[in-house]
């Protein structure tokens, strides 16, 4: 049987990798239009960080061990062009420009996301950069060295830009972030203390800006945002991703939330024997049922695994997804599951929340700082719904418990019953999730 894969990056590679082990006589065939396959995308803000690091490093696994040792077909530098469903085909363009074609029985398709660019004079301009693939990174490092900068923009302050804002501070280059919303989703309180620690540390932060235009200016940008204009030497751009899924639907595969490729609890697409993984794809909510589209890292390597076992003839299907995630911002541990306040209501739910301040220790143990913890239930069936959290410490694992939690789809009496671990170096007696939990069964 021919697997064909489309993108070799954490979905498709996942995928190959796990075919091969599950049916060593498989032929696993990898399209990727990139000459990068299977690195760590996250750890480049860190990487960028430090210049003495080769941006390689982050490769996890490079493309002659899956071809010389996993007996993967992997062809890099072909970009997949169109499918045939009906004949079984994919036609692709190689790295010389080459036509060619290629069969499959079944397919799985794991194009990814790309950033979004906005539509605007000078988006082109050198010096302006996204950040999402290893080369994307490469150039970042590239031209940091290449052109001594001290200034920057950043063009939205997600997830990337506030990662970035630390890794450029830590090279001593100023920052200037610039955000249509600062945090959407997040409670204001804990977005208010991502936003002293920005602060704190330097980083220039202009809130409800829309990014109109970019023109050079001797050696600098010139970013305009609603009228007011920022000069630096380099600008980010990282306004968030879009699914790659144009592909899918040229071949009339079933799209899904903001466009990423529908698929079922068996990643199964619309058309029988293709299915998709990763960035492309959308997913079910574990706590609203629905379909949603959240591109995280373990869904793509969780989702690669689930399609390679059922080429293989298993039965597998996947439960969904929460939306948990954390990222760190200076000394700042920043963390999330579930739904917010508003998500919650727009989902049908009849939200009530809290929001509480507690200590990551034991009162009288040293070094103990403030954690703050938000809390979303139903207010008619007692359900939990999601939590925030941010501190200095103890966060990033902390949520991992609410994680579960929701994944059971546990009321939030329960969850304030659970037997979470206590000691004085790591906790007060009464975690800081069960003080909120309290908090929140007696408003409820």
């Amino acid at each position: 049987m021919d697997f064909l894969i489309i993108g070799g990056d954490a979905a498709g590679m996942s995928a190959a990798s796990r075919a091969k082990r599950n049916q060593p006589d498989l032929n696993v065939t990898v399209l990727e239009e990139t000459m990068d396959v299977s690195y760590s995308a996250c750890g480049m803000p860190y990487n960028i960080e430090d210049p003495a690091r080769d941006i390689d490093d982050l490769v996890v696994r490079r493309a002659e061990v899956f071809r010389e040792k996993q007996g993967i077909n992997l062809i890099t530098g072909c970009r997949a062009e169109a499918i045939d469903p009906k004949a079984k085909t994919v036609k692709a363009v190689d790295s010389s420009g080459k036509n060619r074609e290629f069969t499959y029985d079944r397919l799985l398709i794991a194009t990814g996301a790309s950033p979004v660019m906005p539509d605007i004079k000078g988006i082109d301009t050198n010096g302006v950069m996204p950040l999402k693939r290893l080369s994307d990174g490469r150039k970042i490092k590239d031209y940091l060295a290449a052109n001594n900068v001290r200034s920057a923009v950043f063009v939205g302050m997600g997830y990337i830009g506030l990662e970035m804002s630390e890794s450029f501070r830590g090279r001593d280059i100023a920052v200037t972030g610039i955000s249509r919303g600062f945090m959407t989703g997040w409670d204001e309180e804990i977005a208010d203390v991502v936003r002293q620690t920005l602060a704190d540390h330097g980083v220039i932060l202009h809130e409800n800006h829309v990014l109109e235009k970019i023109e050079k200016r001797g050696a600098k940008l010139a970013v305009t945002c609603s009228g007011h204009t920022c000069e630096a030497e380099m600008a980010l751009v990282a306004v968030g991703v879009r699914p790659n899924s144009g592909i899918a639907a040229g071949a009339g595969i079933a799209l899904g939330p903001k466009d990423s490729i529908a698929v079922n609890a068996r990643m199964e697409t619309s058309i029988p024997g293709i299915y998709a993984a990763g960035d492309c794809a959308d997913a079910y909510h574990v706590v609203t049922g629905e379909k949603t589209w959240i591109p995280l890292a373990l869904r793509a390597n969780r989702a690669g695994w689930a399609v390679a076992d059922n080429v293989a003839g298993n039965d597998v299907h996947l439960q969904g997804v929460a939306g948990s995630a954390v990222f760190k911002v200076f000394d700042l541990e920043v963390a999330r599951t579930g739904l917010s306040v508003e998500e919650a209501r727009k989902a049908g739910f009849a939200p009530a929340a809290v929001t509480i301040q507690a200590q990551s220790r034991a009162h009288a143990h040293p070094g103990a700082t403030p954690i703050w913890v938000h809390m979303v239930a139903d207010t008619q069936s007692g359900r939990l719904l999601g939590v925030q959290m941010v501190g200095r410490e103890g966060v990033a694992h902390r949520i991992k418990a609410p994680a579960v939690a929701l994944h059971a789809r546990m009321t939030i009496a329960d969850f304030g019953q659970t037997d979470l671990p206590y000691a004085p170096p790591f906790s007060p007696v009464w975690d800081p999730m069960l003080t909120a939990a309290n908090q929140l069964q007696k408003k409820l």
